[in-house]
């Protein structure tokens, strides 16, 4: 089944990708000026969020596994369910940070010096990865395959990078959390 790639799709998906990111990282830099109050606590989330990142990882690596075996099928559905639980992520993750004051790292010594580093790369990543995200993506659904495994082989590393970081900050964090 070899499908003809669909560029006018891809590039309809590509200024929607561009519009989603600007959209993303506009309302990931007001968080932590602007605080709403829905009317209920929602710090819960911050553990949502940690459990889903988890689901995203654990995803990534099906994904990985079945294209080796060269499972097309079997890969496709694994991106599905990390791309799924990526949008899920990001609703959480914008709702608690839009409703709950930030918690501060209260641990001193060397950790605090790791848990810096990890937060910085993961954050700075997450920032810079999430449209590669969107456009390896779009690749593969609009068959520019080639395209697609090119970009997939740089991407991969560091989605996973931050998909696994996020539960382990949340991990080093969670003594602080008052």
């Amino acid at each position: 089944m070899n499908k003809e790639p669909n560029l006018l799709l891809a590039k309809k998906l590509n200024l929607w990708a561009y519009a989603l990111t600007v959209l993303i990282l506009g309302l990931i830099g007001m968080m932590r000026r602007v605080k709403l109050d829905v009317g209920m606590d929602l710090s819960f989330l911050a553990s949502v969020n940690a459990i889903v990142n988890t689901f995203t990882t654990i995803f990534l690596v099906l994904a990985l596994v079945q294209i080796k075996k060269k499972n097309i099928e079997g890969h496709r559905k694994a991106i599905y369910a990390a791309m799924a639980s990526s949008v899920i992520f990001l609703l959480c993750y914008v709702g608690y940070h839009f409703t709950t004051e930030e918690t501060t790292f209260c641990k001193e010594g060397m950790i605090r010096k790791v848990y810096y580093f990890v937060l910085i790369t993961h954050v700075i990543l997450a920032g810079v990865i999430f449209p590669f995200i969107l456009f390896t993506f779009i690749r593969a659904y609009t068959n520019q395959i080639e395209a697609h495994r090119r970009m997939a082989k740089k991407v991969w590393p560091f989605w996973f990078y931050v998909s696994i970081t996020g539960p382990i900050i949340y991990l080093m964090l969670r003594p602080c959390y008052s």
